[in-house]
């Protein structure tokens, strides 16, 4: 066992004890508050409201807890295991040249592992969702859209990949900067792609019709000098009965998407005020703040990956017996979560800075009391808990949670 070894079960050890832990916090937190209904919310939400959120919480966190002991397992298997090692060998014997063969090594692992996660995603999807009213979605859908996943990630993921690993392997030291460049560059496309091409793969999109709702949205929009090519409702509900709203799309193509649900559950001002919400991200650019934080991030994990590939410790202590550029990114994709989750309340105290950001901005726009009521709404329409720990909050919410999120939208009354 040498030295990366030891370090990588050390991290590993410790980002598992915290998960459990946080998890453990936050059910105890939410039992303890599950018989009261917080103040803010005890005139619109009921105590059996309230509760459902508690036990939908609750079920999906215990299911998170078994899922991360098998996620680990798995991991381990994988790489100390020999895993990894055995389907490489296995893959190897096909005598392919070096850049196929990673190819088809890294779409292996994929399958593999998407199959063994179907079971969990069936579960949570037909009953646990199912169990709590939301799933609406015929196994008939579901094996449609895993096809149609399946299908969509080898269209686009095999020429990627293996544009990828000829970089890799034969651009020189500096094959991560063009990597990079060339990540970047196939990031933006599909952004630009997504809502013409990609989402109408797996939804409906029909143009708003609601007259009055429609010219109030592109009354916000031309006042905010937002340019979008059209506002869209999607047949969210044919999946689920959760609701939504956002932009897509990059530059001249972006669209605005309404979930169905949403519609049916907001009045008109309500629905103003959550699209100014929107509209806020856009005027205070967090979208390409978060383009240029994931750029740069992105930027020195490939340059610490171009590093790391040329030292064998590195392959060995992860149950590696041959040393590849294809296995170097699946190694690295597989190892470093470990060690940036220790990292996430940084991430999420900027997402959710964000959002105070926008929701500042829908409270000049609109009239805060009904974004704080569309809120109210969408929590209790999606069993969101209203009271979780804080801590476990600061780890894994990328929004501030509910009883703090209203707070500071009174405060704008």
């Amino acid at each position: 066992m040498n030295e990366f070894t030891v370090i990588f079960l050390i991290f590993l050890a410790l980002g598992v004890v915290l998960q459990i832990w946080l998890a453990l916090r936050h059910q105890t937190y939410v039992r303890s508050h599950q018989d009261v209904v917080p103040s803010a919310f005890a005139e619109k939400i009921s105590l059996q409201e309230h509760q459902k959120a508690a036990t939908y919480t609750l079920t999906k966190v215990s299911f998170g807890q078994k899922m991360l002991i098998v996620e680990i397992l798995l991991l381990l298997l994988w790489t100390l295991g020999g895993g990894l090692d055995i389907l490489d060998r296995a893959l190897r014997t096909l005598q392919w040249t070096e850049l196929w063969t990673g190819v088809a090594v890294i779409l292996s692992f994929g399958l593999l592992s998407s199959l063994i996660d179907l079971p969990a995603n069936i579960y949570s999807t037909f009953r646990i969702e199912a169990r709590f009213g939301f799933n609406r979605i015929t196994p008939r859908l579901f094996i449609i859209d895993l096809f149609k996943e399946m299908i969509l990630g080898l269209v686009i993921g095999i020429p990627f990949l293996a544009l990828v690993l000829w970089l890799m392997a034969y651009a020189g030291e500096l094959w991560w900067l063009y990597v990079w460049l060339v990540w970047m560059g196939f990031s933006l496309i599909m952004m630009w792609l997504f809502p013409t091409v990609i989402a109408p793969l797996f939804n409906k999109f029909q143009p708003i019709e609601d007259q009055e709702l429609k010219e109030r949205i592109e009354g916000l929009l031309q006042r905010n000098g937002f340019a979008s090519k059209g506002i869209f409702v999607m047949d969210g509900s044919k999946r689920s009965s959760h609701g939504n709203a956002y932009f897509t799309g990059f530059g001249s193509n972006k669209r605005i998407v309404f979930f169905d649900t949403l519609l049916k559950g907001l009045n008109v001002d309500e629905i103003e005020a959550v699209l100014a919400h929107e509209v806020g991200h856009f005027k205070n650019k967090h979208i390409q703040k978060r383009i240029l934080s994931i750029s740069i991030l992105s930027l020195a994990s490939l340059a610490l990956l171009g590093w790391l590939m040329q030292q064998n410790w590195f392959f060995h202590g992860l149950g590696i017996s041959t040393p590849s550029t294809y296995m170097a990114l699946l190694l690295f994709s597989l190892a470093l979560p470990i060690f940036t989750f220790f990292f996430s309340p940084i991430m999420a105290w900027f997402s959710r800075r964000h959002e105070f950001e926008a929701d500042d901005f829908a409270a000049k726009q609109a009239n805060p009391l009904m974004l704080i009521q569309a809120l109210v709404k969408l929590y209790k329409d999606n069993a969101s808990t209203l009271t979780p720990d804080p801590l476990y909050s600061a780890f894994y919410d990328s929004h501030p949670p509910a009883p703090v999120r209203i707070a500071h939208l009174s405060s704008k009354l």
